[in-house]
């Protein structure tokens, strides 16, 4: 094999290796690109959304939605379930559109209470016994109802009975780990702190300063209220009793 032989060979080998290397190159690349733009869903907002929003809140009112884009636009960070923002708290506004990442929020134990609260929301502590603030069933982000007891004169018939304020959350307990540092304000009494709105905080008040009261725990699976009635003495004795019944009791009992 003759010198100029031999580099003809060399010269062919290599075209070969770089065709090769060529190919290799553009298929790797139309994969990426085919991997690029193939959809994948991911969470955006549904409206504006703006800073101090809990993450439940978002979920449970169907403040973020599902939607198609490119992978290629995937933000980092991007969410790919809305438990990741369960017990966050948002610290920067979402717009509608936006993808939802875990970088806009922040624990929410370490906001502490002022980061739960916004516009006419207000943080008002209360205390009572044991019974009536559920002392060691409730937690941090729980939804009760007020129950009372109201009596207009010092007649026993002028007692009423009334669910007055419902779906209050629950911010912190005497030792429940919301950052507001509760403690028992008294040997025998619990302190628990609600958020009311700046409406509802007098009505709270007024209950709390004037009548016998107790929270009630709310489901946390698909809650629901039933009409609002008022109890007193009168509508608890005829409740389920025929109207003979009835007309025996307004007589005296006599037949």
């Amino acid at each position: 094999m003759t010198y100029r032989t031999r580099n003809i060979f060399i010269a062919v080998g290599l075209a070969l290796i770089a065709a090769m290397l060529t190919m290799f190159y553009v298929a790797n690349y139309k994969r990426h690109v085919r991997q690029d733009e193939a959809t994948v869903p991911v969470f955006v907002a549904a409206r504006d959304v703006p800073a101090g929003t809990a993450g439940a809140e978002l979920v449970r009112k169907h403040w973020i939605k599902t939607d198609d884009v490119t992978r290629r636009t995937v933000v980092a960070g991007a969410i790919a379930n809305p438990d990741q923002i369960d017990r966050l708290v948002l610290t920067q506004p979402l717009y509608a559109g936006e993808q939802v990442t875990i970088r806009r929020f922040a624990d929410v134990a370490a906001q502490g209470i002022r980061s739960q609260l916004k516009g006419t929301m207000r943080a008002v502590q209360i205390a009572g016994d044991a019974n009536q603030v559920l002392a060691g069933t409730l937690h941090p982000g729980d939804r009760v109802d007020v129950v009372a007891n109201l009596e207009a004169t010092n007649s026993q018939s002028a007692h009423a009975t009334r669910v007055v304020l419902r779906d209050l959350t629950v911010l912190d307990t005497a030792g429940g780990g919301g950052g507001g540092g509760l403690a028992s304000s008294s040997g025998t009494d619990s302190a628990v702190l609600l958020a009311v709105s700046d409406t509802q905080v007098q009505k709270l008040y007024f209950v709390y300063k004037n009548a016998d009261w107790s929270l009630d725990l709310r489901p946390v699976l698909d809650p629901a209220d039933s009409p609002e009635r008022v109890e007193n003495l009168q509508t608890v004795l005829k409740d389920g009793l025929s109207q003979a019944a009835i007309t025996r009791y307004l007589n005296g009992g006599s037949r």
